[in-house]
């Protein structure tokens, strides 16, 4: 723009105008020559996020109590309904078509919906909520409708429908909920500027209550959690912005010693209660010894106490310390007429009854409109047949003769008819077959009449007392489907804790070897490891026996002890390496194992079990080391190698009580450690979820390999770089990948690219080389642009030229390998053709058997995979798709190829 074009801006849209320089904000300009400035169209962009996020995502409709996404899920499942159980992986793909988030946010929002037991019947491992397990893979688990929700909140006469959000389907606006869902459930969202934080209350009372208002008598409901607990509802609020409910786990004193806990708060689990409950064990606020968690339909968490601490005293202390009590805050904010509004849950139950009464209304009025056709239809029929008014079309020739007779023959009785005779009614006379017309009976077409009539006059009757009708139908969801649903959570009011403060400082494991003891008050003996007096520590003693014991002041653990640590529960990543001697005389064994589940106090056997057996030699690896030993045996003629070494990692790891492999016969006189070693435990698999951009060990996404010690990953992008890394799970991605896997320093990459400063294309072969930072492999001009990789080992290349010019063909096959040498990565390449080229396109590898035997190429198996093509971008979004294989199985090793689109 020069400076008479920016005199002419209106001073209000020019930005020299406001006191900016120009390049403080970018500007628009549309064909008309008007210039917007960009900062002023954020506050659109942002205002239509937060509509976005508000009404599509976060918070829920008020009528039928769902959030777009649990609705998507619904009407899903009443499509796939046949009356049997669904997988839930199908429910996910099939709300797919409505829903356009993806399966990770559906799947989540399902399970969530089954775990509320109302709507969903389930069948599987759908978690607990109790102790926060998650469910099952979605593969492995079904659900469908329950009869409760194909009763309430279905009814296709009465829903009304728009697009979908791809215009090929249509999905409700609103479910015609009949029952206050909303609150029966509860809800928490957090959107753009507002959060909504429903409670879930009572199912029995919620009907009374809906009951009451259509009496019109006072009623008040407050939130039942399905954990249970006790709470204080004093400061509800109704359910608004600044109430605040106060929730307790439900403590009884199990005897002086023990305190057993048999009820969580709302929002808590067990196993992040006892995390809350440890945490203040280790800040000195609560003096405990130990916690056992027993949880499995019930919740039952057992609390030991210190020694002289009042149980009484330990209550008040779990609550005033821990998650035994929490606070939660309710925000009652809901959708109505496409906005947000702030209302308390005595206002939503009243909207909610209110609404059931038009549903229940406009249900009764199609079926009183599909009565009286059904009424009026029969009628006709009956005058029809038995008046022989079909005589009188015998002799018309035309169809419209027809139509007249008919409609001429029903005159005398037109009037009875509750409204007037049309075409499409003796239409549907001229379909009568003659087997009918033959066979009819006037008695049974009267019962029929009658029976219609009859429920005419009970529709009529019931939308005459409207309110009546309601009440009883909340009544009858009561009596059919009450039972089990009675308040769990104790409604209490609380008194304000100020418990004494407990101290409990962090302790130090100490150790006497000989006189075999060992606490935290044996200050003059060896240091262990810190610890906590709710811990659990492990003694190996040199006749091969173990025994785990909790920690304490001063405890006889047995003599002779030769390794003492914390005892971790369930740790399979600590390995034991272990020489003994069977009893006085016997063989020398070896093993290697793991100490998992123990009983407490109780002794165990790590040898044979014959006495006077004895340890030789023991080790403790926490990652699983495997040392390298030197085994010298007493002297004895004609022993033909006194002298061996052994290395730990070509045995087995096993369980404790394995016997082991037999190492010699002969004495030994020592044992000589001779190499530290590296850890043999199995390799990590790991997978790249593209969604989140994110290395992950739950297998979502792609499978990049297994993993140990100094491995690599490779990660190469379109933008023309590669980057090498260690696989640490909190590696971070700002774009997909095109080709992402484990480093083999002897992978072969063949790239090809065009110059930004010359416009060719290049062709180019390298080795990748280690880097923690992204190194380029295509010329460092800005306009430099990759084209395809291939990491095929002895790759086709197709090029296809532009058409004309005096070359004798516009294809051309190349043989890669032989076209152009492996070369640095930094090599510039060589040019493709001299001509100017319209595209490229890989063709099928040569066989590796055309250049050397299979064994020679050191590929692992998991890289085995087929050609690969990836879609156009530079810079590619976290929800494009990666890869895409056409052929998993059939093609050979190091077959891959990757292709960018390009002009």
């Amino acid at each position: 723009m020069n400076e008479n074009e920016n005199n002419n801006i209106p001073e209000e849209n020019n930005i020299s105008g406001n006191g900016m320089e120009p390049t403080d904000s970018p500007i628009q300009s549309d064909d008309s020559g008007k210039v917007t400035k960009i900062s002023g169209m954020y506050q659109d962009w942002f205002l239509d996020y937060a509509s976005y996020v508000i009404l599509e995502r976060a918070v829920p409709e008020i009528r039928d109590g769902l959030k777009p996404v649990q609705r998507r899920i619904l009407h899903s499942m009443k499509d796939l309904d046949d009356g049997r159980y669904n997988k839930v992986a199908n429910i996910i793909g099939h709300t797919m078509k409505y829903h356009p988030h993806g399966d990770a946010a559906i799947g989540d929002a399902l399970v969530q919906l089954g775990q509320k037991d109302i709507l969903i019947d389930t069948q599987g491992n759908w978690g607990n909520i109790l102790t926060g397990d998650s469910s099952a893979a979605p593969r492995y688990i079904e659900a469908r409708l329950s009869k409760f929700a194909l009763e309430v909140v279905f009814n296709g006469k009465t829903t009304k429908w728009k697009s979908s959000y791809d215009g090929r389907n249509n999905e409700p606006i609103s479910l015609p909920v009949k029952f206050p869902l909303l609150l029966a459930q509860g809800v928490e969202g957090i959107a753009v500027g507002l959060a909504s934080k429903i409670l879930p209350h009572n199912f029995m009372e919620l009907l009374d209550a809906s009951v009451a208002y259509l009496k019109g008598e006072k009623f008040e409901i407050l939130p039942d959690f399905i954990t249970g607990g006790q709470a204080d509802f004093s400061r509800y609020n109704d359910g608004l912005r600044g109430g605040k409910v106060r929730i307790r786990a439900k403590i009884s004193i199990q005897d002086k010693k023990t305190l057993v806990i048999t009820e969580i708060p709302f929002a808590t689990t067990t196993g992040s209660l006892i995390e809350s409950i440890l945490n203040a064990n280790d800040k000195g606020k609560i003096k405990i010894k130990k916690i056992e968690d027993n949880t499995a339909r019930n919740v039952e968490i057992l609390v030991h106490l210190a020694p002289n601490i009042s149980p009484d005293q330990a209550i008040d202390a779990l609550y005033a310390f821990t998650d035994c009590e929490i606070g939660i805050s309710p925000n009652c904010c809901v959708i109505e007429g496409n906005k947000p509004r702030f209302l308390g849950v005595s206002e939503i139950l009243k909207i909610s009854a209110d609404h059931t009464v038009d549903l229940l209304n406009q249900e009764l009025d199609i079926e009183k409109h599909e009565l009286l056709e059904q009424l009026l239809f029969s009628s006709l029929e009956k005058i029809f047949i038995e008046n022989r008014i079909y005589r009188d079309i015998e002799e018309c020739e035309t169809w419209e003769a027809v139509i007249e007779n008919i409609d001429k023959g029903l005159d005398p009785f037109k009037k009875q008819f509750y409204r007037e005779i049309v075409r499409d009614d003796i239409i549907r006379l001229t379909e009568i077959k003659i087997k009918r017309i033959s066979r009819f009976d006037s008695f049974k077409a009267d019962e029929i009449m009658k029976g219609l009539q009859d429920k005419l006059d009970q529709v009529n009757k019931n939308l005459e007392n409207l309110i009546g009708y309601t009440i009883a139908w909340f009544l009858k969801l009561k009596e059919k489907y009450g039972k089990g649903r009675e308040r769990k959570t104790e409604i209490r009011s609380f008194e304000n804790i100020e418990a004494t403060r407990v101290a409990v400082a962090n302790e130090k494991l100490y150790v006497n070897r000989s006189e075999g003891f060992a606490g935290t008050s044996l200050r003059k003996d060896e240091f262990v490891c810190d610890c906590s007096d709710i811990d659990d520590i492990i003694v190996f003693r040199a006749d091969g026996t173990f025994v785990v014991t909790k920690v304490s002041d001063k405890s006889f653990v047995g003599k002779n002890i030769i390794h003492i640590a914390v005892f971790e529960k369930n740790d399979d990543r600590t390995i034991y390496n272990m020489i003994y001697q069977d009893g006085q005389s016997g063989p020398s064994y070896m093993k290697r194992f793991y100490v998992k589940g123990v009983t407490r106090d109780k002794e165990y056997e790590l040898t044979k079990g014959t006495k006077g057996s004895k340890v030789l030699y023991f080790t403790a690896n926490p990652n699983g080391e495997a040392e390298v030993v030197t085994i010298h045996l007493r002297y004895k003629p004609k022993l033909r190698k006194p002298v061996f070494d052994l290395e730990f990692k070509d045995l087995a790891i096993k369980g404790r009580n394995a016997g082991g492999n037999m190492l010699t016969k002969h004495h030994i006189r020592k044992i000589v450690l001779k190499d530290q070693g590296v850890s043999t435990l199995s390799a990590l698999n790991i997978w790249f979820d593209e969604n989140v951009l994110r290395l992950n060990v739950d297998k979502r996404g792609k499978f990049i390999g297994s993993y140990k010690g100094d491995d690599k990953i490779i990660s190469i992008f379109s933008s023309g770089t590669f980057r090498t890394m260690g696989y640490d799970l909190s590696v971070h991605f700002d774009v997909i990948p095109l080709f992402i896997e484990k480093f083999l320093p002897e992978r072969i990459i063949t790239a090809i690219y065009i110059d930004g400063e010359t416009k060719q294309f290049y062709i180019k072969r390298f080795h990748p080389e280690q880097s923690d930072k992204p190194q380029s492999f295509i010329s460092e001009h800005p306009e430099s642009k990759l084209i395809t990789i291939s990491v095929a080992q002895y790759p086709m290349l197709k090029v296809s030229l532009v058409p004309g010019g005096r070359k004798l063909k516009n294809e051309e096959e190349i043989n890669v390998d032989e076209f152009i040498g492996i070369k640095g990565f930094k090599a510039r390449g060589k040019r493709l053709s001299t001509y100017e080229i319209e595209s490229v396109e890989w063709l099928e590898p040569l066989a590796l058997d055309n250049h050397q035997d299979e064994d020679q190429i050191k590929e692992p198996a998991e890289s085995a995979d087929s050609e690969i093509t990836s879609s156009e971008s530079d810079e590619k979004s976290p929800g494009s798709s990666m890869i895409n294989k056409k052929d998993d199985k059939s093609d050979p090793p190091d077959m891959r190829q990757i292709t960018l689109d390009f002009e």
